[in-house]
């Protein structure tokens, strides 16, 4: 008696597969993480980064390289969701991978040492966000990191200044106010459709700061044309910022970015790669191991300087 090929095999074979991972993708996060397979070597390279990560001293940074289909994706995305332990159909990340690690206990003692390190993990394929930022600009790199932070901060991140004023008025205690009395006057919810015809809507936006301020609307009409005039970011202020939402998080709470295909980003741009170190070395100055940054390439970090340098 033969058996059908299906039930050869623990999980269905006939179902359809993603060839490749993508780090945005979250509709499968459950069957990703129970069949992420732990081979030898990721294991002894993760079993360097947990020793870094839980014990740290001056390092905040990971470069994850490997030829295209190497799976360096999936490793980013398995390490972004485990770290932040997150849950995927009622499970949390962790346990599905302690379960892996059964013969493993030094990785599974490590993992979970530091997945009892309270965590938010920002992943993001830096192509997807850089779609309206060009490589040109000098802070093309600070430019995305500085997006992404404020979306997760739930602010606007496709424009800087906008994001700018609800941080300002959030950090007053205003903001919601401010939501509140939009919606009223516009008929329209602010994060939806407000900050997104910012221009069409320079009169309720006067309005509703001024009520949620106590300010005159006549001396709020030009409020956002205001913030687009001063808001200039740095990496200097970026860090800060990040260490101001870290210290509102509680102690040793980590902020970790997962950046996927930085290597291609950069390419032979020497200024980005710069930029890059930069924020790296900002982030680790300010913040004290809290934030770390871990990013993907199809060439090592060596060849990259390499041949940047020569």
């Amino acid at each position: 008696m033969t058996l059908a090929m299906r039930e050869i095999f623990e999980k269905p074979v006939d179902r359809a597969i993603d060839g490749v991972i993508k780090a945005d993708d979250e509709a499968s996060l459950r069957t990703e993480l129970d069949e992420y397979v732990i081979t030898g070597e990721i294991g002894q390279r993760l079993e360097q980064f947990l020793e870094a990560y839980n014990n740290y001293q001056t390092a905040n940074g990971v470069w994850i390289s490997g030829f295209f289909g190497s799976g360096k994706s999936h490793l980013l995305k398995m390490l972004a969701l485990l770290l932040e332990n997150r849950e995927g159909d009622g499970v949390k990340a962790f346990d599905i991978f302690a379960e892996k690690l059964k013969d493993q206990p030094m990785l599974a003692g490590a993992l979970r040492k530091a997945v009892s390190i309270p965590s938010r993990s920002i992943l993001f394929n830096i192509d997807q966000k850089a779609d309206v930022i060009s490589k040109n600009d000098i802070d093309a790199l600070l430019s995305v990191f500085q997006k992404v932070f404020d979306e997760m901060c739930g602010y606007y991140g496709k424009q800087p200044h906008i994001a700018q004023f609800e941080r300002q008025l959030d950090e007053r205690g205003q903001f919601q106010a401010f939501k509140d009395a939009f919606l009223e006057l516009a008929g329209k919810p602010w994060e939806t459709r407000g900050r997104e015809e910012a221009l069409l809507e320079a009169r309720n936006i006067a309005a509703a700061f001024a009520r949620a301020t106590g300010t005159n609307a006549d001396d709020a009409k030009d409020i956002l044309s205001q913030y687009r005039k001063d808001t200039r970011v740095s990496i200097e202020d970026f860090a800060n910022t990040v260490k101001g939402w870290l210290d509102q998080q509680g102690p040793n709470f980590r902020l970790n970015f997962f950046v996927d295909e930085v290597g291609q980003y950069i390419a032979d741009n020497v200024k980005l790669m710069t930029n890059l170190q930069t924020i790296a070395e900002s982030l680790n100055t300010k913040c004290k191991g809290q934030a770390w940054i871990i990013v993907t390439a199809q060439q090592a970090i060596t060849d990259v300087v390499g041949d940047l340098t020569s």
